[in-house]
């Protein structure tokens, strides 16, 4: 066994061509420490529908050159055996460690393979790259980024022509290519030949952007932004002036890209702690809103003026928002379908069915909200929106920025805030109120342990309400691809106005997290009813939380 791992290290030593990865590998052989050795040999990063992810690091088990080589070669293979010879790849990257490296790897293999590849000209955000694909006319697109993972992450996300990302049996099929490659020493690739595209193609994305907003609209909102430490800064900042806003006032401490996102301990809006530096900047300069991209910008938190809050701003939920955008963009008369995912707030099919407009359900991930038929709108509960699908067909963080700064103008203009017309939106549809039990681990059994109790033994009864569906997601269905979860549905408690309630259950598919997502309806008589429907939601809510974890012993 210890020859054995040890060989495996030095097979993969010798054919390493990063300095760094090989020194840090070399020192593991020499230390002799074969419980690392272990954890970094044991398999190697499994390439899915949200491509690779994973910490950096030398070995197959880690993000470095050597797998992003391999999986470069095994994409380029597949492009080839569909007929796309010569075919256009788009290459983006954010500003991570290692991203810029892993991007250029990207392009001197696709044009080893001869394929044609052409680098944003910069790191930038991931719909930035999403939309050169469609612009260009890309037979697939490469982004570098592990979005709002922490610092020792990194990433490999694959779009294919049309700009979405991958599904599956395209995942499946790239992967068999990637298992395919023999030594890396095969692998051609070539030292020049790739284009490093211009500006214009961040001209062409901002043009896009501003063209989403009604012409002439109403541009009276001032907005404190962040783009906690990610490529998102510069670009709000241009699409807001592009757009004919006031430039948001930027939080200055995470203003510029830095790889190890210092002031935060997770990059991601929604965990704790992450935008107190962005509500200190809104008490120095009173905004209308506070808006918050995550490193890679691909996703939109917004915060609004509270003063029962404990910093005086409170953070919208992600349905929240979606439900803001879904009313602003019916107000503005969209056609086409509305979609979002089985975990976010049914209330999007509400709203859809009162304006006369399709609608779908689908899993969790733009790679499958893309695909939605007629697709104009979609949208779920992790801070993700695609406002413009003809434009960017993934969630964009930036234009969702610019579509929630139209809203609030418009909403000013007429002395009005976002927090009034969500108070409307639960008068005309009921109460929707979301909350998330969500349980990072750092050993993966306990979400394989919670998911067998609750298949074994699904709950009967949850916060006092019956349990009148336990759907098993692994099975599949006419409407839904398998998946790892469970969804319970509960009847209503007429006593508590309550209309029903409904719970998901999954892993998660980037982080070592169980997610269980809740939802609760409460109807509303009116707007003076509504103080006692969200006492009702919370204690509901909270009662689902804990009678959740004890059934899945979490």
């Amino acid at each position: 066994m210890h020859e054995d791992l040890t060989a495996q290290a030095r097979s993969w030593l010798a054919e390493d061509p990063d300095p760094q990865t090989r020194a840090e590998l070399a020192a593991l052989i020499e230390a002799g420490d074969l419980e690392e050795l272990e954890d970094r040999f044991s398999g190697t990063l499994r390439f899915g529908t949200a491509g690779l992810r994973g910490e950096l690091g030398a070995g197959p088990m880690r993000m470095n050159r050597v797998v992003v080589i391999r999986a470069a070669a095994g994409l380029a293979a597949y492009l080839r055996a569909r007929g796309h010879d010569g075919g256009l790849v788009v290459i983006g990257y954010d500003a991570r460690h290692r991203s810029e490296d892993f991007a250029r790897d990207t392009a001197a293999v696709m044009t080893g393979a001869g394929l044609r590849a052409a680098l944003l000209p910069r790191p930038l955000p991931t719909p930035v790259l999403a939309f050169a694909v469609r612009h260009l006319g890309a037979v697939a697109g490469v982004t570098v980024t592990a979005s709002h993972n922490p610092p020792r992450d990194n990433g490999y996300k694959v779009y294919l022509g049309g700009g979405s990302q991958i599904v599956p049996p395209a995942d499946g099929e790239i992967a068999d290519e990637i298992a395919s490659i023999g030594s890396l020493a095969d692998v051609p690739r070539a030292e020049s030949g790739w284009e490093v595209l211009g500006e214009e193609v961040v001209d062409a994305y901002l043009e896009r952007a501003a063209s989403i907003l009604t012409p002439g609209g109403p541009r009276d909102v001032k907005v404190v932004h962040t783009s906690l430490h990610g490529v998102g800064g510069a670009t709000v900042a241009a699409a807001f002036e592009r757009a004919g806003f006031p430039v948001p006032v930027p939080v200055a401490e995470q203003a510029d890209p830095d790889p190890d996102f210092p002031t935060v301990a997770f990059p991601n809006p929604e965990e704790p702690g992450a935008m107190d530096l962005a509500f200190a900047t809104a008490r120095e300069h009173r905004p209308d809103l506070v808006i918050a991209n995550d490193p890679d910008a691909d996703r939109c938190a917004v915060a609004v003026p509270d003063p029962e809050a404990d910093a005086g701003w409170r953070m919208l939920r992600g349905d929240e928002v979606g439900a803001l955008l879904a009313t602003h963009l019916v107000h503005k008369r969209a056609r086409g379908a509305f979609a979002t995912t089985i975990v976010s707030s049914s209330l999007l099919s509400r709203i859809a069915q009162a304006a006369g407009l399709p609608y779908a359900e689908t899993l969790t991930g733009f790679k499958w909200l893309a695909r939605t038929d007629g697709l104009r709108y979609a949208y779920e509960e992790a801070l993700g929106y695609c406002v413009d699908p003809e434009g960017v067909r993934d969630k964009d963080g930036v234009t969702a920025a610019l579509l929630v700064a139209e809203l609030a103008a418009e909403l000013k203009e007429s002395g009005r805030s976002l927090t009034e017309l969500l108070d409307d939106i639960a008068v005309e549809y009921g109460l929707h109120a979301t909350d998330q039990l969500s349980v990072r681990v750092e050993d993966l059994s306990v979400i394989a342990g919670a998911m067998r109790r609750l298949r074994q033994a699904p709950p009967a009864v949850l916060a006092g309400l019956t349990v009148t569906s336990a759907e098993d997601l692994s099975r599949g269905s006419e409407a839904l691809p398998p998946t790892d979860g469970l969804r319970y549905r509960l009847a209503g408690d007429p006593r508590q106005r309550v209309a029903g309630a409904r719970i998901v259950v999954r892993p998660s598919g980037t982080e070592p997290k169980l997610k269980c997502y809740l939802e609760v309806v409460v109807s509303v008589a009116d707007a003076s009813d509504l103080a006692a429907a969200r006492a009702t939601a919370r204690e509901v809510l909270g009662a689902l939380r804990t009678d959740l974890a004890a059934a899945a012993g979490i």
